[in-house]
């Protein structure tokens, strides 16, 4: 009888010991997952204030107009006939 006893308190005493590994891993990965967030948040603010000062082109913009400068390249070239 004694030997249930102390297997029923060693799998008591694993349960807590797994459970609270658990519940400190659950609490650094959602601290972390908060932090990466404001990281996010904060660079998207920042790309704001910069988009917002008219000098600079938004990055968005530049690639658009790249685009819009590549399909003028292959419309001139299809208009002059030349493969590509």
């Amino acid at each position: 009888m004694a030997t249930i006893t102390s297997d029923l308190g060693a799998q008591m005493l694993i349960a807590a010991v797994a459970l609270s590994a658990i519940s400190i891993i659950s609490l650094v990965a959602l601290r972390g997952w908060r932090d990466w967030i404001a990281l996010k948040r904060d660079e998207l603010a920042a790309g704001h204030s910069i988009a917002a000062d008219p000098a600079v082109p938004h990055a968005g913009s530049r690639i658009e107009i790249a685009d819009l400068k590549e399909r003028l390249r292959k419309l001139e070239a299809i208009a002059a006939g030349v493969d590509l």
